[in-house]
């Protein structure tokens, strides 16, 4: 079927890394798989972590179907974009429709994106997993495949004014190898097995990302544990509980 709609939306979103003069760094796409179901799992660090995570699959010509909440879908602009491109709308009070959504779209075929830390973490460290993702993969037969962004949090990332000028900031994505959801393993299990890979992932990404900040008032993007200012863990729970 014709992807009307997503295909002219990757064109715009490379036009617009271009002028930003992003310098987008890749490693891992080729285990994405070239045919068939699969579910995505990435970190969340930034509102625009579902394209940085798609790109992931563009070399093996796939298309990512992402689980986005469903305010996005009743957007003006937004909306019929996302309904374009066949991304899976997430009611939170009514998550099967969602999961069966999910599990249709894995079984015939699609990949599905799952950030399933469900919420953007401001201290850029990796929250708590949600099963959802290990229960669909298990349920519709098919593979995890476990990516760590980092970088996009200094473009646009909760709390934060978007920055969009040519400041030719570096994003870093990793991809790690297929991971199976066996259907004799507990899904608690393979979640944390998904995001202990996804946090070697992202330690990997940041080690390879190539500057650090300008100046104190530059240390905002990096968490506290590798000296930056960014809430820790736990004053970024108390700040989402406030």
């Amino acid at each position: 079927m014709a992807e009307l709609v997503y295909r002219p939306v990757i064109g715009a979103a490379r036009t617009m890394f271009k002028a930003l003069d992003l310098k987008i760094d890749t490693q891992g796409s080729e285990h994405v798989p070239r045919t068939g179901g699969a579910v995505l799992v990435s970190n969340h660090i930034s509102y625009l972590d579902f394209v940085f995570a798609g790109l992931t699959a563009l070399p093996n010509k796939r298309l990512v179907r992402f689980m986005a909440k469903e305010s996005v879908f009743r957007h003006k602009v937004s909306g019929p974009l996302m309904r374009g491109m066949k991304h899976i709308p997430v009611d939170r009070k009514q998550g099967e429709h969602a999961y069966a959504h999910a599990l249709d779209s894995l079984r015939s075929g699609e990949i599905v994106g799952m950030f399933p830390e469900a919420t953007i973490s401001q201290s850029f460290t990796l929250k708590s997993f949600k099963s959802g993702a290990a229960r669909l993969a298990q349920e519709a037969g098919v593979p995890l495949v476990p990516v760590a962004l980092w970088g996009t949090q200094r473009l646009w990332t909760k709390g934060r004014p978007r920055n969009f000028k040519r400041q030719h900031i570096p994003v870093t994505i990793r991809v790690g190898e297929q991971i199976e959801a066996a259907t004799d393993q507990y899904a608690g299990a393979i979640t944390r097995r998904v995001r202990e890979r996804v946090q070697e992932l992202l330690e990997a990404a940041q080690r390879a990302y190539p500057v650090r900040p300008k100046d104190a008032h530059d240390t905002w993007w990096v968490p506290a544990h590798l000296g930056g200012t960014a809430p820790t863990p736990a004053e970024a729970r108390a700040a989402e509980a406030g």
